[in-house]
């Protein structure tokens, strides 16, 4: 697939539907943006649970998967020669796969995955992770998925960015945004552990301050609020009802990142979600995180109130996609062009 960026900044369109006005960078002349047309339907791919797994390196796998369980060393010498031999025909009493929500050896796997901030003002930064198995975005897919967000224009001096970062685990995709410059991050997950490990991380990386409110300040609470805010809740119910988890009324974001556990999750249940959540606005930013398992996502997805999702990008890394929509595009976001070409296949 292409990996360019296109020049123009009309969206490329199938069937349109809608027509938005939209002013040219001097001003002059207005243009048409069309807007594509959604299906009816999500794909039947999306409406099943997926089957990926993984291999260990620390990371998640679903509870059902079948593993073998770590058996520590025994001390007589019988246990010792079968493990030396064991050990020079080049296999493990290791598990392969590590059960998803269970809790990590923490003296065999401390920070499995190195997480750490890649980019920004808290550059190198390591961070803490749960004591349960986790999948983090990994490195490169996030270092890529900084770029296309910056190449938007989300990170510019003046610009208060405000992110959404669901399943988010230990914070380490929306902990890169505060480093990147975002103004607010609010950090969703269902886990304790995963939440506390959140918290320490956002004090860890300086960013447990607090943003003034009032008039131009984009913060909704005349108060103000914290940086970042962690809320410990299911994903859906933070999606579809807000308010019930903690985040204040007439919230809204720029960027909303989906990093689910694969196999825990249908895919058209959590698109529907997000698309007709009250926390999305014209020109948010959606990032969905799938397996190559999966197949491809639709290039639209359509809002239940007539208005549309329209894919920018879906680029492989390995045997993970990455999706981005635009929700509602008014053609303002230079560099996020409607790219149906990229969602045909993976």
């Amino acid at each position: 697939m292409s990996r360019g960026h296109a020049s123009s900044s009309t969206l490329v369109m199938k069937r349109p539907d809608r027509v938005r006005r939209s002013i040219d960078a001097d001003g002059s002349s207005p243009a048409q943006l069309q807007i594509p047309a959604a299906e009816s339907e999500l794909p039947a791919n999306l409406k099943r649970l997926v089957v990926a797994r993984r291999p260990t390196l620390g990371h998640v796998v679903p509870k059902n998967s079948k593993t073998r369980q770590h058996k520590p060393p025994s001390s007589s010498s019988s246990s010792s020669d079968s493990s030396s031999a064991q050990r020079q025909a080049g296999g493990s009493n290791s598990a392969l796969l590590r059960p998803q929500g269970q809790t990590r050896d923490a003296g065999r796997y401390n920070n499995p995955s190195n997480l750490r901030v890649l980019g920004g003002s808290a550059r190198g930064r390591k961070l803490e992770s749960p004591n349960v198995y986790l999948r983090p975005m990994m490195g490169k897919v996030k270092e890529a998925v900084y770029s296309t967000l910056t190449s938007f224009g989300l990170y510019e001096d003046g610009r208060r960015t405000r992110q959404l970062d669901v399943f988010s685990g230990s914070g380490s995709v929306g902990l890169e945004s505060l480093s990147r410059g975002a103004f607010h991050c609010t950090f969703v997950d269902m886990s304790d552990d995963c939440c506390g490990s959140c918290e320490r991380n956002v004090v860890r990386c300086g960013f447990d301050g607090w943003n003034e409110g009032g008039i131009g300040s984009g913060v909704v609470d005349d108060e103000g609020e914290p940086v970042a805010r962690v809320v410990c809740a299911d994903a859906f119910r933070a999606l579809r009802q807000p308010e019930t988890v903690g985040i204040p009324p007439g919230t809204k974001y720029d960027i909303v990142t989906l990093c689910p556990p694969y196999e825990e999750i249908v895919y058209a249940d959590l698109l529907k979600a997000v698309a007709n959540s009250v926390l999305v606005t014209e020109d948010t930013v959606v990032l969905v995180e799938y397996p190559v398992e999966l197949g491809c996502l639709p290039h639209v997805i359509g809002r239940d109130d007539g208005g549309v999702l329209v894919g920018v990008r879906n680029r492989r890394y390995g045997r993970t996609v990455i999706a981005i929509y635009v929700v509602n595009p008014t053609g303002e976001m230079e560099g996020a062009e409607s790219k149906p070409e990229e969602f045909i296949s993976i």
